[in-house]
Order: structure tokens, then C-alpha cells, then sequence
């Protein structure tokens, strides 16, 4: 191929490229731009709030260990650091999907589906943990609701692959 034809291909690359962009959808290796659809926003404070929630929970289960007499002083420091790391998995997802990053909805999604057997075990606990599990569950469902919703994927850039 001449030097002619490669330039001249590589600029009406770049022409389909900005026309695509033009027609409103995006390609599948750039950031998305525009604004935020309310389903998006929606999902990523569902998301959020699981994240303090957990964060919430590790602190009370490291303050716990360090203020009273565990049988396991290790085994409950341990759970406290575990819970508090996978804090940090629901929060950074959150914080992805704010910003529109493709990336964080497949973390959001884990999040959500790493919710349900925990909101069921809560529901099998009795007394105020059926109020948590069922309110878990919900949270839960809504948000890979609104993480699949057509909408959001497009928002993000996900859309179904051209052949």
C-alpha cells in the first residue's frame, strides 16, 4: 500500500470516527461524554451508600474487637480489615459510574450480586435483620436494574458490538 492510500484510509477512519461521534454513539474505547442519565445517577447512589454501609460495619466490628473482650482478638481484627477492604469495592464503583467510567459497571454489578445471599442470610436471621435483608435485597435488585437498563450502558459507552 502506498503512502497515499494509508493517509487517505487513516483520514476516512477518522471521518467515520467523528461522524459516529456526531450521530451520538460512542465508540467503544473512549470516555464517554454528555450528561448523566438519572438512571445512572440513581445506581451509582444505591451503590454508594452500600459502600458506607459496609465501611459503617468494619468500623464497628474493628471498634468492637478493640473495645471489648473477643474470644479471638485476631479473628475479630480480621473481620474488621475484610469487611472495611470490601468496602472499597462498592465505593470505587460508585464513584466510576459518577464519572461515567465503562469500566465500573461490571464492579457494580459484582457488588449488587455479592448483595443477595448476603440480604437472604439476613432475612433467615429474624427480628430486625428481615428489615435490613429485605431492604438489602431491594437496593440490590433496583440497582442491577438500573445498571442494565439501556440507558445507563449507553451512557457509559457499552452498546452492542458492531461485527
Amino acid at each position: 500500500m502506498s503512502s497515499k492510500q494509508s493517509s487517505s484510509k487513516s483520514a476516512g477512519t477518522a471521518a467515520d470516527r467523528s461522524a459516529e461521534t456526531a450521530a451520538g454513539r460512542a465508540r467503544p474505547g473512549s470516555v464517554p461524554t454528555g450528561p448523566r442519565p438519572p438512571r445512572l445517577t440513581g445506581a451509582a447512589a444505591l451503590t454508594a451508600v452500600e459502600g458506607v454501609a459496609l465501611a459503617g460495619s468494619g468500623i464497628y466490628l474493628l471498634a468492637m474487637a478493640l473495645l471489648s473482650k473477643p474470644d479471638s482478638l485476631r479473628q475479630a481484627l480480621t473481620a474488621g480489615v475484610t469487611v472495611l477492604v470490601l468496602a472499597a469495592l462498592p465505593l470505587v464503583a460508585a464513584r466510576g459510574l459518577w464519572l461515567l467510567r465503562r469500566w465500573s459497571r461490571g464492579p457494580a454489578i459484582i457488588t449488587q450480586l455479592m448483595a443477595l445471599p448476603v440480604a437472604w442470610t439476613f432475612c433467615n436471621g429474624g427480628g430486625a435483620l428481615i428489615a435490613a435483608g429485605a431492604a438489602l435485597a431491594l437496593a440490590a435488585v433496583v440497582t442491577l436494574v438500573l445498571l442494565v437498563n439501556p440507558t445507563a450502558t449507553e451512557a457509559l459507552g457499552i452498546g452492542p458490538r458492531e461485527d
